[in-house]
């Protein structure tokens, strides 16, 4: 086990650090804390936020493996010494950034005053839900001594991962590195222990009886009523709502919607 305390955690906080109301966000995989930079910034000047790169993305540390109770705990002491010094904070996480936030509430509930999921259930998802198996397999797949320019990569995906949008939004991860190109979040540990990223750990009697809004899209596949009762034995409080138009990237696709609800549920005192 790493030394949750010393890991090295890379954070940006947005907004006024004497608003009334803090938020800590957490991205989905293959994301990075400045995704919510538009939902942050409407939140304000009522919300400070903070954005967080995720273990194995962005600009914070790799892990040797992939453990949702080892990312909760290494979140729970970056909160601690510093955005949550003074508080409970409300956590808001997407896709497997929200079943971080569920398993830090389950956790550390002395961190936690409103917890938000956006998009995903404490279940383990079958692979039949959702993409990103095929999505990591064809990032893995990519020969990066072979791109020189982000328009090569771009048009070597093209054929496995059609969407513009989602092909955009994987390859920000691309990063310049000498006469190339690298993945800057852990592809290999990540495509290797995609199990492990499509599981939730099991709690014997743990629950986190705080308020939980648990927001999900129209049309996507990663939220269903039969994943109702399994939300409401870990968090009895859980209120879900439906975002009309989305799927399941419902903060890029009907930020409004999102933005409006959130604001609505976290403004609460």
């Amino acid at each position: 086990m790493i030394d949750t305390s010393e890991f090295q955690l890379q954070s940006t906080s947005v907004g006024d650090p004497a608003a009334p109301h803090r938020a800590v966000f957490m991205h989905g995989l293959f994301g990075r804390g400045r995704n919510f930079s538009r939902i942050a910034a409407e939140l304000a000047p009522e919300v400070q936020s903070l954005l967080v790169d995720l273990p194995n993305h962005g600009k914070s540390g790799w892990t040797e493996h992939f453990d949702y109770a080892e990312i909760a705990d290494i979140v729970a002491d970056h909160l601690r010494n510093g955005f949550a010094a003074d508080g409970p904070v409300d956590i808001i996480g997407h896709s497997m950034g929200g079943k971080v936030a569920m398993v830090l509430a389950l956790r550390h509930p002395e961190l936690v005053r409103r917890l938000v999921v956006l998009d995903i259930s404490p279940v383990a998802a079958e692979a039949s839900r959702g993409e990103f198996k095929h999505l990591l397999g064809a990032l893995a797949s990519l020969d990066l001594n072979a791109v020189q320019r982000r328009a090569e990569a771009d048009a070597a995906l093209l054929e496995q991962i059609p969407n513009t949008v989602v092909r955009g939004f994987l390859l920000q991860n691309l990063k310049p590195e000498g006469d190339g190109y690298v993945w800057e979040p852990n592809l290999q540990l990540l495509n290797g222990e995609l199990t492990n990223v499509m599981s939730f750990p099991e709690f014997a009697s743990e629950q986190f009886t705080g308020p939980v809004l648990w927001l999900r899209g129209a049309e996507s596949e990663y939220v269903s009523d039969a994943d109702l009762p399994a939300m409401h034995a870990l968090f009895p409080a859980a209120q879900l709502h439906t975002i009309a138009g989305a799927g399941h990237w419902l903060h890029s696709e009907q930020p409004e919607q999102v933005i409006a609800a959130l604001r609505e549920f976290l403004l609460q005192t």
